[in-house]
C-alpha cells in the first residue's frame, strides 16, 4: 500500500539548484534511508515532504487519512511547557486518557476521579499503550525530568524529547533527520532494536552506518542530481553502487574512445553538410556530453607531514574533576603510548567531553597532574565547530594557515588543492562560509584542524552532520595517521574502524579501560550475567491487567523458535525481492514468485507480531 508519493519536485536557492525531477514513493512498513552529500539538500527535501517548505515545482501526495511525524534537527516546542505537558499536548485520545489517569494517581484521595480515570483506561484498553509510553520516556532518560521546563533543557534533551513524542504518537509515517545525533550509545542501540522489530514506516536521513545496515530495507541515493534506489540494507547498497560505478566507468571509457573517432570525423567535414551529416553531428554532441562526465566522488589521500613524536606523549596522574556534586573523574591515571587510538564511550553527562577539554587545557582539573610531552602538538576538533565570520570565503579560512600545506617527502600543495581534496570544488572555494550547509561547515572545520600538522588528534563528535562520503574520507585519513588519537563519538561504525581500545565512563568518576573496539566491548558486555533491576515505582495501584508476568515454559519455547525462524524468513523475502529487482523474469515466473513472496510476507508478519507480544511480556 502506497502511503506517500514524491512527484518531480525541484528546489533551488537563487541560481543554485539543489535537486530537480526527484520522484519516489513509500509503501507501508518500508524503512527507507535517503543518502546524499552535504549541501545537496537532504534536509530541504525532508522539509518539503513534511510540509515545512514548498518545492519550486512538483508535488508531495500523502494517502488520505495518513498521519505523519517529523523529527527535524530543530524543534518548535513551547518553551514554557514542562516535558510532561509537551508529551500530553496532543489530540491522541490514548494520551489524553493516560494523562487523566496519571493526574488521578497524584491525588488518590479523590476516589471518584480515580475511578473515572481507571474506567476510561479500561474502556480504551490503554494499559499496553501506557506501558510502551513509560518505556519510551525511560529509554530516553526523561522520566526524572518530567516537570522540568523545556526552556531549561539542553539541545540533546530536546532532541530526545522530540523523538520520544514521535514514537509515542505511533504515526503512519515517521520522518527523521539525523535521529542518532545527541543520543548516547545505549539510546541508539535501543532505538535501532525498536525500529528493526516494529512494524513502522520510516523515511530518514542518517549517517549512522550500523543503523542503515540493521534497520533499513531500502536506500535512496541522490548522486549528481540523479536518484538511485537500492532495495536492501547498507551492505547491499555498497555492493550495488560499486557495480554501478564500475559499469558507468566502462560506458565512459567507450564514450571517450568513440568521441575521439567522431572528433576526427568532425574535423574532416566540409562546410556544406548533408542531412545525414547533421544527424551524425547531433549524435556527436550527445557523445561529447557523455564523455565529458566526471565523477565528483573520489578517494582522498591526505599525506600531511606529521611532526616527530618523542618518548613522552601524555600522562594523567590522579586527576580529579567535579562540578558541584557531579564527579567526572576520581583519581584517574593513564600514560599514553606512541600511536595509541583511544575511543571514549559512556552515557550523556558522564564527562566524556570534559576529559578532552582537560587534556587540551581549556579546563583545569581540581587536583592531580596532566603532563604533555614537549614534542606533542594537539589538533582539537570541538563540538562547537567553526567560527563563522560574515563575508569570509571558504578559501580564505584555509589561507589563514598559509598558502601552502606541507606533505610528506618534502612535497606541498596549495590551500586550493587541499580544499579540492576535501571535496570543495574551485567554485565552492569562493562561496561565503555562512552559506554552507551545516555538514559542509563541519567538513571545512575538520580541514582546518588537520592542516595544522598535529601529531595528537583530540576529536569530540567529529562525525556529527558529516555525509557518508566525507566519513569515508576521514576514516581513510585517520587509518594512515601515524600520531595519537583520542575520540568521543557515538558512531559505532567509525569507532570500530579507527580505535584500538576504550575509556568507558561508568559514572561517579569511574573510568574503565577496555582493550578492544566498540563491537568487542558489546560482545563482552552481552556475555556478562544481567542484573535484575528493582522497579523504581513501588506504588501498588489496583489494576485489572498484570504487567509483570513471566513466560510459561511453552511460551519460552515458542519465543526461542521465533528468534530462529524470523531471520530465515527475512532472508528468503530479501532474496526474492532482489530477484525482482535484478533479474529479467517471464510472466509465469513473476506470478509464481509473487505468490511465494506473498506467503512469506504473511507468515513473517504473523510471526513478528507474536514475537513482539512475547517480548513485551518479557520486558514488563
Amino acid at each position: 500500500m502506497n502511503l506517500l508519493a514524491v512527484e518531480n519536485i525541484k528546489k533551488s536557492f537563487g541560481e543554485r539548484v539543489l535537486f530537480e525531477n526527484i520522484t519516489f514513493g513509500i509503501n507501508k512498513h518500508q524503512k527507507i534511508a535517503f543518502l546524499a552529500k552535504n549541501g545537496t539538500g537532504k534536509t530541504a527535501l525532508l522539509n518539503i515532504i513534511a510540509g515545512k517548505d514548498e518545492p519550486d515545482t512538483g508535488q508531495v501526495v500523502f494517502r488520505k487519512g495518513i498521519r505523519f511525524e517529523f523529527v527535524s534537527q530543530e524543534d518548535d516546542f513551547n518553551p514554557e511547557l514542562t516535558i510532561e505537558e509537551a508529551i500530553f499536548d496532543s489530540d491522541t485520545i490514548l494520551l489524553q486518557v493516560i494523562a487523566e489517569y496519571e493526574k488521578a494517581l497524584q491525588n488518590m484521595d479523590d476516589s471518584d476521579a480515580y475511578q473515572k480515570a481507571f474506567e476510561r483506561m479500561e474502556q480504551y484498553q490503554a494499559w499496553d499503550f501506557e506501558t510502551q509510553y513509560k518505556q519510551i520516556i525511560s529509554k530516553f532518560k526523561l522520566t526524572d525530568h518530567l516537570h522540568q521546563k523545556i526552556s531549561n533543557l539542553s539541545g540533546g534533551q530536546r532532541k530526545r524529547l522530540s523523538l520520544a513524542i514521535a514514537l509515542i504518537h505511533q504515526p503512519d509515517i515517521l520522518i527523521l533527520d539525523e535521529p542518532t545525533n545527541h543520543l548516547d550509545l545505549e539510546m541508539i542501540e535501543w532505538l535501532e532494536h525498536y525500529f528493526a522489530k516494529t512494524k513502522i514506516t520510516l523515511l530518514m536521513v542518517t549517517h549512522d552506518r550500523y543503523f542503515l545496515e540493521r534497520v533499513c530495507d531500502e536506500i535512496i541515493s541522490l548522486e549528481n542530481g540523479e536518484i538511485f534506489r537500492y532495495k536492501g540494507n547498507y551492505s547491499y547498497y555498497l555492493q550495488k553502487k560499486e557495480e554501478r560505478v564500475a559499469l558507468d566507468q566502462t560506458v565512459l571509457n567507450k564514450a571517450k574512445n568513440l568521441f575521439k573517432k567522431e572528433l576526427d570525423w568532425m574535423r574532416r567535414q566540409p562546410k556544406a553538410r548533408t542531412t545525414k551529416s547533421k544527424s551524425r553531428i547531433d549524435d556527436f554532441h550527445k557523445i561529447k556530453e557523455q564523455a565529458s562526465k566526471r565523477r565528483s566522488e573520489h578517494k582522498v589521500q591526505l599525506e600531511i607531514n606529521v611532526k616527530r613524536i618523542g618518548n613522552k606523549i601524555l600522562e594523567l596522574h590522579n586527576v580529579c574533576k567535579s562540578y558541584d556534586e557531579l564527579t567526572i573523574l576520581d583519581h584517574f591515571n593513564y600514560t599514553f603510548k606512541k600511536g595509541e587510538r583511544i575511543g571514549i564511550i559512556g552515557k550523556n553527562g558522564t564527562g566524556k567531553s570534559t576529559l578532552l577539554k582537560l587534556i587540551n587545557g581549556f579546563e583545569q582539573q581540581d587536583s592531580g597532574k596532566i603532563i604533555k610531552g614537549e614534542t606533542i602538538q594537539y589538533g582539537y576538533y570541538s563540538q562547537e565547530g567553526i567560527k563563522v565570520i560574515p563575508g569570509q570565503k571558504v578559501i580564505e579560512v584555509i589561507q589563514e594557515f598559509g598558502e601552502y600545506i606541507p606533505l610528506s617527502k618534502g612535497r606541498k600543495i596549495t590551500a586550493g588543492q587541499l580544499l579540492e581534496r576535501f571535496m570543495f570544488s574551485r567554485k565552492q572555494q569562493h562561496d561565503y562560509v555562512e552559506k554552507l550547509s551545516g555538514g559542509e561547515q563541519k567538513r571545512l572545520y575538520l580541514c582546518t584542524v588537520l592542516i595544522q600538522n598535529p601529531n595528537f588528534l583530540i576529536l569530540d563528535e567529529p562525525t556529527n552532520d558529516l555525509d557518508i562520503l566525507t566519513l569515508q574520507v576521514l576514516e581513510a585519513f585517520l587509518l594512515d595517521f601515524p600520531g595519537n588519537i583520542i575520540v568521543v563519538s557515538h558512531d559505532r561504525y567509525f569507532m570500530d574502524k579507527i580505535i584500538d581500545h576504550l575509556f568507558v565512563f561508568e559514572g561517579k568518576g569511574q573510568v574503565g579501560i577496555f582493550p578492544g573496539n566498540y563491537s568487542d566491548y558489546r560482545v563482552y558486555e552481552d556475555s556478562k550475567p544481567k542484573e535484575i533491576e528493582e522497579p523504581k515505582d513501588k506504588k501498588t495501584v489496583a489494576r485489572v491487567k498484570t504487567v509483570s508476568k513471566k513466560l510459561s515454559y511453552n511460551d519460552q519455547k515458542e519465543f526461542e523458535k521465533l528468534e530462529k525462524t524470523i531471520p530465515k524468513l527475512q532472508a528468503e523475502k530479501k532474496s526474492l525481492e532482489e530477484r525482482f529487482a535484478t533479474e529479467t523474469l517471464d510472466n509465469e515466473t513473476i506470478q509464481e514468485l509473487s505468490q511465494t513472496l506473498e506467503t512469506i510476507i504473511k507468515s513473517l508478519e504473523s510471526k513478528e507480531e507474536r514475537w513482539l507480544e512475547l517480548s513485551m511480556e518479557l520486558e514488563d
